[in-house]
């Protein structure tokens, strides 16, 4: 919250005049004059990129000290203070709106003020007095906000891309112990929402672990096309106004404060102008956010009812469903996951459309770019870890429902053509639905198989076989 309390007051001085800043407050004009510009959506930068801002400044500070470019108490200071934001101090103090005009130099001053009062007060000095230490001066020295502000989005969405390959290898497991759980129940599998043929429960949730490997491994490979970062481009990825030892030196530094495997760009003018890799890992997070959704919605209908639905599992209750109809429980986990998917998909566009946008040698949009591909991360690992834990494991099968589903359902037709026919077996559908039996009896009764030969082409272990030989078939009379 910004005071506006006369007498709790500070004044500061930029280029375009005076300005009251709280006596409390970290930040100082600059970030004062964007809260006052941009107060347009009410939420705050993502704390994580606020963690990583601090790591790019502290390398900075580290490189400047050693190549002595800021003296050993100047850079401890400005290194000690960036190591508490590090921690999770003083992130109320990063006051700007993550929507912002200036391809993000206000959240960067915001960062340079924040750690030049701390730091300044680290050193016996007061708050709004930089004459120890300046914002600009040092907290800023040989750096721009074009190559510290994408610097520190990538190193963000890296180390959130780690958190969500945790999150989907755990969603796989669940996903594969639970097709291990269901190998042995016998289901009508369905085409275009129609009964089509038998199948295990077991193989559908072995479908749906199969999507989320492949997510796994998509979101494991997307981690190589962030590693690469402009840090000491400065403004438009030449590094004017950088000494040659500190862009060849501050990257390596950076890397040991993260502990991420990045590297300074070949070509730095590209990595500051061009941001095609957040749009490649924004479409790979749209494609896990596809699979998401399909397997939410089959889970929606594979559960529904129970009575009037299919009903062929039950998914574990979170939450009562309704507030007048009591006893009601609702899919509520796959229907969170399945909004959030589509937020997914939604933010996948803006982030295309974001890159697509910057002209010449610099993305203006990046603002928009970085709060959007962050919120998009953010919200799959919540979203991961509430499936994987609250819903998956928790799933059962009705054994019953899915027997008399495939004995009342023409599903096992599909099992005798082989052997009789398509013709033939059209004729055994009729015949079973005019005497009011199942395929099965219907088979039976015309003498085509016996009970044991059916129990054997419909057991699980059949099921999962691929395809079919014919001493399998020799069994079932064609006459």
């Amino acid at each position: 919250m910004i005071t506006t309390d006369s007498t709790s007051m500070r004044q500061e001085h930029d280029a375009l005049g005076e300005l009251s800043v709280p006596a409390t407050a970290y930040y100082g004009i600059h970030s004062l004059r964007a809260a006052h510009n941009f107060p347009f959506s009410g939420q705050q930068i993502h704390p994580e990129f606020i963690r990583s801002f601090a790591q790019v400044k502290h390398a900075c500070a580290q490189t400047n000290m050693e190549l002595g470019y800021i003296s050993k108490v100047c850079g401890e200071a400005i290194a000690t203070a960036c190591m508490e934001i590090e921690s999770g101090h003083f992130h109320n103090e990063i006051i700007v709106n993550p929507f912002q005009g200036g391809a993000g130099t206000s959240t960067n001053m915001n960062l340079n003020e924040v750690i030049a009062n701390r730091a300044n007060e680290i050193l016996g000095g007061k708050r709004g007095e930089y004459m120890m230490i300046h914002p600009i001066h040092h907290v800023n020295m040989h750096q721009s906000t074009n190559d510290t502000y994408p610097t520190a989005l990538k190193i963000t969405a890296l180390n959130l891309l780690m958190k969500l390959e945790t999150h989907v290898s755990k969603l796989q497991e669940t996903l594969q112990q639970q097709e291990i759980n269901f190998c042995d129940i016998v289901k009508v599998g369905r085409t275009e929402l129609t009964d089509a043929v038998p199948m295990t429960l077991g193989m559908t949730f072995g479908a749906f672990a199969e999507a989320v490997a492949r997510d796994r491994w998509r979101i494991f490979k997307s981690r190589e096309r962030l590693k690469k970062v402009n840090l000491g481009g400065t403004a438009i990825g030449t590094g004017l106004g950088a000494p040659r030892e500190f862009i060849l030196k501050a990257t390596d530094t950076l890397k040991h404060i993260v502990g991420l495997p990045i590297s300074r760009a070949e070509n730095m003018v590209d990595a500051t102008q061009n941001m095609d890799s957040f749009v490649e890992v924004s479409g790979l997070l749209k494609t896990y956010a596809t699979n998401l959704m399909k397997i939410s919605s089959d889970l929606r209908l594979l559960s529904s009812g129970p009575v009037t639905g299919i009903g062929e599992i039950t998914l574990p209750p979170l939450q009562a469903g309704s507030s007048i109809m009591a006893g009601k429980i609702n899919p509520v986990m796959p229907e969170a996951v399945t909004q959030t998917a589509l937020r997914v998909m939604g933010n996948d566009q803006t982030i295309t459309l974001a890159a697509a946008l910057g002209q010449l040698e610099l993305n203006h949009l990046l603002p928009l770019l970085a709060h959007t591909i962050l919120e998009s991360l953010t919200l799959l690992i919540g979203v991961t870890r509430g499936f994987a834990e609250k819903c998956i494991p928790g799933i059962t099968a009705n054994r019953e429902r899915c027997q008399d589903n495939v004995e009342q359902s023409g599903a096992l037709a599909t099992v005798l053509v082989p052997a009789l026919g398509y013709s033939r077996v059209e004729r055994l559908l009729a015949d079973a639905k005019s005497s009011k039996r199942t395929i099965r009896e219907e088979a039976i009764i015309q003498g085509f198989a016996s009970s044991e030969v059916m129990d054997k082409l419909l057991s699980p272990r059949r099921l999962c076989k691929l395809g079919f030989t014919f001493d399998e078939y020799c069994e079932v009379k064609n006459r």
